[in-house]
């Protein structure tokens, strides 16, 4: 049975994708309607920025801050596994959220109620318009697959696309073997 596209899942970059904002890249999605368009996050691309350098007035808060897209730069976004504290959260999977009201995440922060391992920041955002990524599965750009948590939250990035492609199994195993650069092969 074929993964579907849906809020929750990720997609795989194809393992020839050129676009180098999303190159080898997983991509969570944390919006998906045809009516509306797609909002994900790259979950595999790390920044070296601190966060209190991005966010003015913010608690002292040593988190990972991530390349979500290449669309709004100038914004931050988070997804955590606080939604049952955090109020305004968006469930977007099991145990994964996005979003929520700031005030109380600097507060829950500062209360050590959320720590590092609970949240990650996103630099900009992945967006499709409506219809635009079903075009971009007709050309096979994506491989869709299943969200597990710990992929958010327990996995290296730097080995997070070649892990889900080989958690899909069969052909995929083999894809996921493949060197980033095939003439390193």
């Amino acid at each position: 049975m074929e993964t579907q596209i849906k809020t929750g899942g990720v997609l795989l970059a194809e393992p020839f994708m050129l676009d180098p904002n999303f190159k080898r890249s997983v991509v969570l999605l944390c919006d998906h309607s045809e009516e509306e368009g797609t909002v994900g996050f790259i979950l595999n691309k790390p920044l070296e920025m601190p966060l209190n350098e991005l966010v003015a007035d913010f608690p002292e808060f040593e988190a990972q801050v991530y390349y979500g897209g290449p669309v709004s730069t100038n914004t931050i976004h988070y997804v955590h596994n606080a939604g049952d504290i955090l109020d305004e959260s968006i469930e977007v999977g099991r145990g994964v959220y996005w979003g929520g009201d700031f005030a109380k995440l600097k507060f829950l922060i500062t209360s050590q109620l959320i720590r590092p391992e609970n949240i990650r920041f996103f630099v900009g955002y992945s967006g499709w318009s409506p219809g635009q990524l079903a075009d971009e599965m007709v050309y096979k750009s994506w491989i869709p697959a299943e969200m597990d948590s710990n992929y958010l939250f327990k996995s290296k990035p730097y080995s997070l696309w070649s892990q889900i492609m080989y958690n899909k199994g069969q052909l995929y195993s083999v894809i996921a073997q493949m060197p980033d650069d095939v003439c390193l092969n």
